[in-house]
């Protein structure tokens, strides 16, 4: 899953950023460490369900044991054989969530060793970005001075950006109730 999401982010960045722009690839690397946050999180809500599981599954297992060897005490071979069919089902469940857990396990640190080493090169980005900020204020103002004015200083453009910013948080928030809604089963889109 992660391994998806990095390569898309990477094609997106070559695609869209021009050589020799930092700021530009600042923004659109920092656009990808949200997302790479996002998918590991995602990820470890996955992780969280199948350890759920896993305890399910053994309870599970415990009672079709419980239930053979009561089987077992009654002269009645067929239910002997049901409950023992049963219990093997669900030790084959359980091994498979067992192995689950732990590549879901290694998964997640492999993305948050991504993510963390995404926020290295991001910091990097910034910090270097940050000379040509300088020289790039002191332009500024130079202009200004002379009577230009200067984009995105904009009472509008503020406005904008925080309606922008409002709609981004508002479509999160509906993604992961939508997102937990499925996870308990209370959606009635999902079949």
């Amino acid at each position: 899953m992660f391994e998806g999401l990095r390569a898309r982010i990477e094609q997106f960045l070559a695609q869209h950023t021009a050589p020799g722009d930092p700021r530009a690839s600042a923004a659109q690397l920092h656009q990808a460490v949200v997302e790479a946050k996002v998918a590991v999180s995602q990820m470890k809500d996955g992780l969280v369900a199948t350890e759920r599981e896993l305890v399910i599954e053994r309870k599970q297992l415990e009672d079709a044991e419980r239930r053979g060897k009561l089987a077992a005490g009654i002269p009645d071979q067929e239910t002997v054989d049901l409950a023992e069919r049963y219990a093997a089902r669900h030790r084959e469940r359980l091994q498979v969530l067992e192995r689950k857990v732990v590549v879901q396990r290694d998964e997640l640190m492999l993305a948050e060793r991504e993510v963390a080493e995404m926020t290295a090169q991001l910091r990097s980005a910034k910090s270097g970005a940050g000379a040509a900020d300088a020289s790039s204020a002191a332009a500024w103002r130079d202009l200004e001075s002379a009577g230009a004015s200067r984009p995105g200083t904009d009472l509008n453009d503020e406005i904008l950006g925080s309606r922008i910013d409002r709609a981004a948080h508002e479509a999160a928030a509906d993604a992961q109730l939508a997102h937990l809604k499925r996870k308990l089963g209370k959606d009635p889109d999902k079949k």
